[in-house]
């Protein structure tokens, strides 16, 4: 039977690691973030006012055609963020700090609904949560010049619009993992535990959280 997994989180929280390392574990096909020529890009940031709009909007679509490969795979496949967190995270972001205009969020919005209306949910969402500080860590342990100003402050923005989406997701079952408490990266018993966890969602138990109890003796 095949499954179609997203991993969501903030910036730095791993999305790409856990994806790469459950695929290895289970013979899943990852669908990694989309790397792409935004050709928007150079005029939003000279002018984030201006283009904030269609630099959204070219994101957006490119999402959504990976989304639709990937509901083509006949693999389970498992996703580097989801098209749900451009527009309920990111796009909102710009439109909270002013950079998008009401009336342009307004089309951008009704555009995503129909597409959400129109797409196959996953059939889980793998929820990283992690703290400013954790994120810090875990992008100054990787190491990329053009992560290394990352404000604070704007972590702080995303992980709250990113705790409002996910309270009140529910196109599919959500598995929160809470990662200032693991490590699957130095901890192969966290990515048993993690795989556990998500096999038993898919199976569609409800109750599904790992206490520290549990955290603790999956601990290598």
């Amino acid at each position: 039977m095949k499954h179609f997994v997203a991993v969501a989180g903030n910036i730095g929280v791993g999305k790409s690691t856990l994806v790469g390392k459950i695929c290895a574990r289970l013979n899943w096909q990852p669908y990694y973030e989309p790397v792409a020529e935004n050709p928007y890009l150079e005029d939003f940031y000279e002018n984030m006012k201006a283009w904030a709009f269609h630099s959204q909007v070219f994101f957006l679509t490119h999402r959504l055609r990976m989304h639709l490969s990937l509901l083509e795979d006949p693999k389970s496949v498992v996703q580097d963020r989801s098209v749900y967190e451009d527009a309920e995270v990111f796009a909102a972001n710009l439109f909270r700090k002013g950079e998008i205009s009401e009336r342009d969020y307004s089309t951008y919005r009704k555009l995503y609904k129909l597409l959400c209306d129109m797409l196959r949910p996953p059939d889980l969402v793998i929820y990283l949560r992690a703290s400013v500080p954790t994120l810090q860590r875990r992008i100054a342990a990787r190491g990329r010049d053009f992560e290394s100003n990352i404000d604070p402050e704007y972590l702080g923005q995303l992980n709250e619009l990113y705790e409002q989406w996910i309270t009140n997701f529910s196109l599919c079952p959500v598995l929160t993992v809470p990662t200032d408490e693991m490590d699957f990266v130095a901890h192969n018993g966290h990515l048993e535990l993690i795989t556990k966890k998500m096999g038993d969602k898919l199976m569609g138990k409800e109750e599904v959280v790992f206490s520290p109890e549990e955290v603790k003796s999956f601990s290598d």
